[in-house]
């Protein structure tokens, strides 16, 4: 069964750091670009970073810029996120996606979410 799943949300205090992981089934994440996105309550979903399907281009928000990185792992067709540096506006479920076009077009598929919050 095709799937995105995302795991390692959790509650974090701000300047903590959190990993996220996505796992793909019954597809190769290698063949497609990937994203994270994130909707926090009330607020539209936004993308945080993305990566190219051939991996040499990859985009972040300004917002997460030096702080958050996505990466590839293609042995175990997985992706992650990881936050640095957290600050209380992070909270929000968080999605990750696949696109078969690319970066800056719409996701063809997308997880279930996975909460993170952010608080002291």
């Amino acid at each position: 069964q095709l799937q995105l799943v995302e795991s390692g949300g959790g509650l974090v205090q701000p300047g903590g750091s959190l990993r996220l992981s996505c796992a793909a089934s019954e597809f190769n994440l290698n063949h497609y670009a990937i994203a994270w996105f994130r909707q926090a309550p009330g607020k539209e979903r936004e993308e945080d970073s993305c990566e190219s399907i051939s991996g040499r281009t990859a985009t972040a928000a300004d917002s997460v810029q030096g702080r958050f990185t996505l990466t590839r792992d293609s042995a175990n067709n997985t992706i992650y996120l990881q936050m640095n540096n957290l600050r209380p506006e992070a909270a929000a479920v968080y999605y990750c996606a696949r696109g078969n076009i690319g970066c800056g077009y719409d996701m063809d598929y997308w997880g279930k979410g996975v909460l993170v919050t952010v608080s002291s």
